[in-house]
């Protein structure tokens, strides 16, 4: 007989290995939890927690691939209308192993397989200050000091040429005006002479 790609081997054959994994299903949904040996426990979890998962989706196509494994409809039921709304809010875990100690007789090791149907209950928030790296934040402002000191001295010298530019730019307008009143009062005063030299000849 092959060896079976993951975990120990139980029942006698792969048919009987699936038929005792979907009975050990039904009973945890039946009963919410079941005692029976650790090794079993551990091969049933994934399979319980798909079976939930597929009851979380609560479609008919879901609840059709749940019928091919529990052939029980009123446990179906239950699993879909009692244990899916209870677990809605949870991400996942739905089942919680607990060991019992070694059984008497074959020395089997035991555990108890249940349901987690408890309300999830939000993580409480951490006000803790993280812990940070003071040589790395040390070297990281030793390496952002000059960078900085030098992105200070562009700005400012940007800044003063601005500043330089907008006063010539103000500073011609007003040369230019003294320019013209200059050559205002020369035209004033020139024809002020004329008309002084042409008085005399007239009245003489």
């Amino acid at each position: 007989m092959p060896t079976p790609t993951k975990g120990p081997r139980l029942g006698g054959g792969p048919a009987h290995e699936r038929l005792l994994l979907n009975n050990l299903a039904t009973s945890l949904f039946t009963h919410k939890r079941i005692v029976t040996t650790e090794t079993k426990a551990k091969r049933l979890r994934p399979i319980a927690e798909r079976l939930v998962t597929f009851a979380k989706r609560g479609d008919l196509h879901a609840r059709r691939r749940v019928l091919q494994q529990i052939t029980d409809k009123s446990v179906v039921h239950e699993l879909f209308a009692v244990i899916a709304p209870q677990v809605a809010e949870r991400a996942g875990g739905y089942t919680r192993i607990t060991k019992l100690g070694f059984r008497k007789g074959d020395n089997a090791p035991m555990a108890v397989i249940e349901l987690v149907l408890e309300p999830v209950n939000a993580k409480p928030s951490n006000n803790k200050a993280k812990l940070t790296n003071s040589v790395k934040a040390t070297a990281a402002a030793a390496v952002e000091a000059p960078v900085e000191e030098a992105v200070e001295d562009v700005v400012a010298e940007a800044v003063v040429e601005t500043a330089a530019e907008v006063e010539v730019a103000a500073e011609a307008p007003a040369a230019e005006a003294v320019e013209a009143e200059a050559v205002a009062e020369e035209t004033v005063a020139a024809a002020e002479e004329a008309a002084a030299d042409e008085a005399p000849a007239t009245e003489a």
